[in-house]
């Protein structure tokens, strides 16, 4: 492939090594694209990729050494004495990366229509129901999340909830491949302030709400920065599908490039819900409500509160576009099932279980919150937190739980290197703000016998923080735990 094929659509020079004399992209000959300096071959184009703890930079004399056919810059570097390697210097070299790995891979975005999915909570499961919706009406959907990537029948453990834009590119490459006629991925501040959805134009951009989160070192600097980042996706898509109800919405769409259509509960919103009805049975809590406005239709969705709803009028609106009536929606909406989302796992016929990844204390009062609503005879939440992660998440994940659970069960979840009991006296610090009953059993296993041991009629029970997760991390090692397979083991034993 030629240099300047790859580089369509990008503002760069290209000189010979460091002698400043200007070469013509159109002579060179690329063989590979690599980012990881490991991979570099002859002929491959090399893209120096400044990272939190290494900077790619510093590799461009070994790529000359292996003979690349290029490599592509954003600050100058050192390179051996009479060395003639093409350079290429763009402003930055991860928005170059999005482009040149979308033309690489034969720009596989043209091929599919892709949906792209942001905001703070609602991302995962709102992917999967817009995939089980729009697989239900005859369509073959990627995947692309937090969880894994899914092309066809093949489903990928996800190492970043949106991958770096190389990866992005190949994934998609690769549906197109598989059949797919489309992607819905998640697509993360991170993802978007790193450029790595950049290449392309989405067919819908979705913003489901946002709260503060991912504000630090290495993340956001603050709240309004964090907002800046979501509001990217909304002058990269052609339509704009917003939660009309979210405070922050407008600062959202500043300066958005799309249409836009908004979803809820307000009288502004062009798909509503209304005629809202909790759905309380043994095991299973859910809700039924009606749309009106741009579609009308009756739904049930087998997960419960609000918040539920919100993420499957954010489907329904992404079905509508997709042209799916409301005989296809329904039924994919009834038993659309998202792995550690508020996951449902019938123990008894007296009291309801579910797992789920609320794993600070922004989702977790969420949950709990959204929970009381179905008047539980006890609601009862069983979590630990991370180790080597921010102890402030553990008091207030405590505070959280000692204050909306009837009861709390402080157990470990992923240590790390820290002790499990120095944690759960963290999350103790936090409970003892508040009046709420609570009891600790640092072994999860021994946890979670004991909430269903002790569950009483009525109960609802939350095993909060690892959802999808099969493994407890301890010392530097991962541990297969997978919390289904704990309480299977616990209803064997009994």
């Amino acid at each position: 492939m030629l240099l300047s094929e790859l580089l369509e659509g990008l503002t760069f020079n290209v000189t010979a090594g460091n002698s400043g004399n200007t070469v013509n992209p159109a002579d060179v000959e690329i063989k590979d694209v690599v980012n990881d300096n490991r991979k570099i071959t002859e002929g491959s184009l090399f893209l120096c990729i400044q990272g939190a703890n290494f900077d790619g930079h510093s590799c461009a004399a070994e790529a000359a050494e292996k003979k690349a056919g290029a490599i592509v810059v954003c600050h100058d570097v050192e390179l051996p004495e009479g060395c003639e390697m093409p350079v290429v210097r763009v402003e930055d070299t991860r928005y170059a990366m999005a482009f040149i790995s979308a033309a690489y891979f034969g720009h596989p975005a043209k091929k599919l229509k892709t949906i792209g999915i942001t905001g703070t909570k609602g991302k995962t499961t709102t992917t999967y129901l817009i995939r089980d919706m729009l697989q239900n009406a005859g369509h073959k959907v990627g995947l692309i999340g937090t969880i894994e990537v899914i092309i066809g029948d093949e489903h990928i453990h996800a190492e970043n909830t949106t991958p770096e834009s190389y990866m992005l590119q190949y994934y998609m490459s690769k549906m197109v491949e598989a059949g797919c006629d489309s992607v819905v991925m998640e697509v993360s501040s991170q993802g978007l302030m790193l450029h790595r959805s950049q290449g392309f134009v989405f067919d819908m951009g979705i913003f489901t709400n946002i709260e503060p989160d991912h504000i630090g070192p290495n993340e956001h600097k603050d709240f309004e920065d964090y907002m800046h980042c979501k509001g990217l996706l909304f002058k990269q898509c052609k339509v704009g599908i917003c939660n009309a109800d979210d405070p922050h919405t407008e600062d959202i769409l500043e300066g958005h490039t799309c249409e836009v259509e908004k979803y809820g509960f307000s009288e502004g919103a062009d798909i509503r819900a209304i005629n809202l009805a909790y759905i309380h049975k043994p095991g299973q809590l859910g809700v039924f409500f009606d749309t009106d406005g741009l579609i009308n239709m009756h739904a049930e969705i087998r997960t419960p509160g609000k918040f539920s709803v919100y993420n499957a009028l954010c489907a329904i609106a992404v079905a509508r576009h997709f042209g799916c009536t409301p005989e296809e929606i329904a039924p994919a909406l009834k038993e659309a099932k998202v792995k550690g989302r508020i996951e449902m796992v019938k123990v008894s016929d007296d009291f309801t279980l579910m797992i789920d990844y609320a794993h600070n204390a922004m989702a977790l009062k969420s949950l709990l919150t959204t929970l009381k609503d179905y008047h539980p005879n006890r609601l009862i939440c069983l979590f630990g937190c991370g180790g080597n992660r921010s102890r402030y998440r553990r008091f207030e994940m405590g505070e959280v739980s000692g204050k909306y659970a009837d009861f709390t069960v402080i157990t470990s979840d992923n240590p790390r290197f820290e002790e499990p009991e120095a944690i759960i006296d963290d999350i103790e610090t936090g409970m003892k703000k508040t009046d709420g009953k609570y009891i600790k059993i640092t072994d999860r296993k021994e946890a979670i016998r004991y909430v269903i041991e002790n569950g009483e009629k009525g109960d609802i029970i939350v095993l909060a923080g690892k959802g999808h997760e099969d493994y407890q991390e301890i010392k530097g090692v991962k541990y297969h735990m997978d919390e289904r397979e704990l309480i299977q083991e616990i209803l064997d034993e009994q």
